[in-house]
């Protein structure tokens, strides 16, 4: 029981304590589940694609992505331009006093929230050095017998952490009922994306 207990509880504790950092795709998911809209979607989208990544980097394509590190400057230059328009967004909006009533639904079309939940996610050179190599390492590490189970517990952190940040954001919505509210949130998103870009340009120089 334990050997077969020990793979599913490395892969969860290691996928949360990765996923659980504050970044721009955790922010879109908080934003967007203080919306209320398309918050199923995007959660299934956001786990989807970790567990992918995750099986791929398991399953080897880490050290292949490792064997080619203009792929991951592409990867970063293409992000931090998209971190610094949607930044520029969020400035704009909290700038709007026009833009803080909130209706649900009323927002992004479900093609363009998974649009954004797409960039935000395959954008993100951090998420293919989380996913693909770091848990692609330690998963590698893992019998070959027990891999899988390693891969079903780092695949339910990461869905439950979607679910429980696009879900449970609604239970901040007597706060968000504030214009003043949205301001901040819009600030901190603005503010975080464009520190996130130039970090990646920063690191990538």
């Amino acid at each position: 029981m334990t050997s077969t207990i020990s793979p599913f509880l490395t892969g969860f504790f290691l996928s949360a304590a990765l996923i659980m950092a504050i970044g721009a795709q955790n922010l879109f998911v908080l934003r967007q589940g203080l919306r209320r809209e398309h918050v199923g979607a995007i959660v299934l989208f956001c786990g989807g694609a970790d567990a992918l990544l995750i099986i791929a980097g398991v399953n080897g394509v880490g050290a292949f992505l490792g064997a080619f590190p203009q792929l991951t400057t592409a990867l970063t230059f293409g992000g931090a331009l998209f971190l610094c328009w949607y930044g520029i967004k969020a400035l704009q909006r909290m700038m709007n006093p026009d833009a803080m009533t909130v209706v649900a639904g009323s927002g992004l079309s479900l093609q363009r929230a998974i649009g954004a939940t797409a960039a935000f996610t395959f954008l993100n050179p951090h998420v293919y050095l989380d996913t693909v190599l770091l848990m692609g390492a330690a998963g590698s590490a893992q019998p070959d017998d027990l891999r899988p189970l390693f891969v079903a517990g780092a695949v339910t952190a990461s869905f439950s952490w979607f679910a429980a940040l696009g879900y449970g954001a609604r239970l901040l919505t007597p706060l968000f009922a504030r214009p003043a509210a949205w301001r901040v949130l819009d600030a901190v998103v603005g503010a975080t994306m464009l520190t996130l870009a130039g970090t990646l340009v920063f690191r990538a120089a």
